[in-house]
């Protein structure tokens, strides 16, 4: 048996398969302050109705909650001399151009904990040492040196060399400040559940594949996306591919465009940070059915991005008091009592009509009236973000289905489709939690990255790394990837690298981006990337279709009943399900 792990922020998926090929879900309500407790007692559970041997697949929110809380290790910077501000001045962009009191650069590490070598560090005070010097890219000896003079006192110590030798320095030393800051974390986290679980843990990675737990224990960085990867890795499997990935959950919507190959970021922003290691390209809004809707000083009502979480939880779940997304949908009929979970958790109608209604009352409305303008302004914050993962990247949605899924995507869907021109919408078994699904078809890989920049033979590059990627993952299909721009440009494009005409793929990824292309202009190699991946297993699961899953076919205006969660069908679509046990709704 295998247990695939999803930790949100409401609730704790779990979906375990027997090599019979059969597959079962639940979920759990999850715990802030003890995720891991939660994650024991589902493997517990798992064990205890199914049997056999376990092996675990975890997506884990440790370092994601732990930079978005500023909740992770006391960290040092160690830099060149001359560098100490790096951290703070970043690239002297200003996000709030006319401020005239723009707020801080966000920062993890204290001025007074950032030092340029070889300035002594106090003992005592720090945790974590992150060391990041000019050029170490190309040339790690001084690195490697700084953290042997730092063995021995206790402290996690993390080289950016290690942890992402690439080109320009502040994102470098970003990325390994933020895996400093949050690794010890990670590394605590993980030794509880290895000392309470005995099973072997997997974790998934923002690529998309698998790490082993000793690996995510000084790899914490890889993880900050982890949960909405094994999303976007079922979504394919489910919904086929182009598609996009629909995720929305109790406290965020994760959003990504799925084609083949998967589209990487090699650099994303989390939370005003630049992280440069390779993430499945995703986009996350506040928007979930925990977001809390409230009337602002200007007698507007806002939705998100604050959300109740799973304590107090919304006013339905019979602890919060104040209105989500998910109380709108009560009042609306949308979430009916006897149905949530399969009937196994109890909703409370009444509190959501009082948590909305007074809500309603602010604004001189119904409360249906007011329901309805929080699930329309849910809508509007998620549509920016499936604008973001297609039209801003060169797609028309209009072009692609949207696969739904997450305890409140199948709610939301069609509207959104609707307003967006798109007229066809998937619904996936297991779509409540197919996240934890996708965990169980994610595959061990390794990412390899070199700069390239003045190197007078990028070849030798490419050999380098995949030797070392045959070394670590015998047996793994090996891929390779080139960071390419035109000369003289600030920024750069990852495609497919061909030794033999490396501007082709370039070019013709340019042009499909920005519409033109320049022959005649110089390209220039920034990095040499290679990916090993181990084989997929030959999964048989995965279009059969669960015993609670949605039925049909239906003519809107209907509601469809999974276990863990509900789809809405509006008037003018009508779904039906296809040969593969996926519903397909169109309008």
């Amino acid at each position: 048996m295998r247990i695939g792990i999803d930790s949100g922020g409401t609730f704790t998926d779990f979906a375990v398969l027997h090599d019979d090929g059969s597959l079962h879900v639940f979920k759990l309500r999850s715990k802030a302050a003890d995720p891991a407790s939660v994650i024991i007692a589902g493997i517990a559970e798992a064990a205890r109705n199914y049997g056999g041997a376990v092996a675990i697949v975890h997506g884990s929110t440790v370092a994601t909650n732990a930079l978005l809380e500023r909740k992770g290790a006391r960290t040092a910077f160690i830099t060149s001399p001359g560098f100490r501000d790096l951290l703070a001045i970043g690239r002297q962009h200003r996000n709030s151009l006319y401020s005239l009191h723009p707020p801080e650069r966000p920062n993890l590490v204290d001025r007074a904990l950032c030092f340029e070598w070889p300035e002594p560090i106090p003992r005592g005070e720090i945790e974590a040492v992150a060391i990041c010097l000019l050029n170490a890219y190309q040339d790690d000896t001084s690195e490697k040196e700084i953290a042997a003079a730092l063995s021995g006192r206790g402290l996690y110590v993390c080289r950016s060399s290690e942890v992402a030798p690439e080109f320009r320095e502040y994102e470098r030393a970003s990325t390994t400040v933020l895996n400093a800051y949050v690794s010890p974390l990670m590394s605590r986290y993980l030794g509880r559940l290895e000392n309470d679980c005995p099973y072997p843990i997997e974790i998934m990675q923002s690529s998309g594949g698998l790490l082993s737990a000793s690996e995510a224990r000084s790899h914490a960085v890889r993880t900050i996306l982890s949960g909405p990867a094994g999303g976007v890795i079922g979504a394919r499997a489910m919904g086929g591919s182009p598609v996009i990935s629909f995720d929305m959950g109790g406290t965020s919507t994760d959003v990504s465009l799925v084609e083949d190959p998967l589209r990487f970021a090699t650099e994303a922003w989390v939370e005003g940070l630049p992280v440069r290691v390779p993430m499945l390209d995703i986009h996350t809004v506040g928007a979930g059915g925990g977001s809390l809707a409230f009337v602002d000083g200007g007698a507007r009502l806002r939705v998100g991005p604050e959300s109740a979480g799973s304590s107090p939880g919304p006013a339905c779940y019979g602890t919060g008091e104040r209105a989500t997304v998910t109380d709108a949908h009560v009042v609306l009929g949308r979430i009916r009592p006897g149905r949530f979970l399969g009937g196994t958790m109890e909703i409370f109608p009444e509190r959501a009509e009082r948590a909305v209604g007074e809500l309603g009352r602010q604004l001189g409305l119904s409360a249906p009236e007011t329901a309805a303008a929080i699930v329309r302004i849910a809508n509007s914050n998620m549509e920016q973000a499936i604008r973001a993962v297609t039209l801003e990247k060169g797609r028309d949605p209009r072009d692609f289905p949207i696969c739904a899924f997450g305890g409140c995507g199948g709610l939301h869907a069609c509207e959104i489709a609707e307003e967006l021109g798109i007229r066809r919408v998937i619904f996936p078994p297991w779509a409540g939690a197919l996240s934890a699904v996708g965990m169980l078809l994610a595959r061990r890989t390794r990412d390899y990255a070199s700069g390239a920049i003045g190197s007078a033979d990028v070849a030798s590059l490419f050999a380098a790394l995949r030797a070392r990627a045959e070394a670590d993952l015998p047996g793994a299909q090996i891929q390779e990837h080139a960071d390419i721009r035109y000369r003289g440009q600030s920024y750069e494009l990852t495609v497919d690298w061909d030794g033999g005409n490396p501007r082709g793929p370039f070019e013709a990824e340019y042009e499909k981006i920005y519409g033109l292309r320049d022959p005649g202009r110089e390209i220039e190699v920034v990095t040499a990337r290679v990916r090993a991946a181990m084989p997929a297993a030959d999964e048989t699961w995965s279009h059969a279709q669960p015993a609670d899953g949605f039925n049909g076919p239906v003519e809107g205006p209907a509601l469809m009943f999974d276990y863990g969660s509900t789809a809405y069908v509006p008037p003018g679509w009508r779904a039906a399900r296809n040969k593969a046990g996926v519903v397909v709704a169109t309008f």
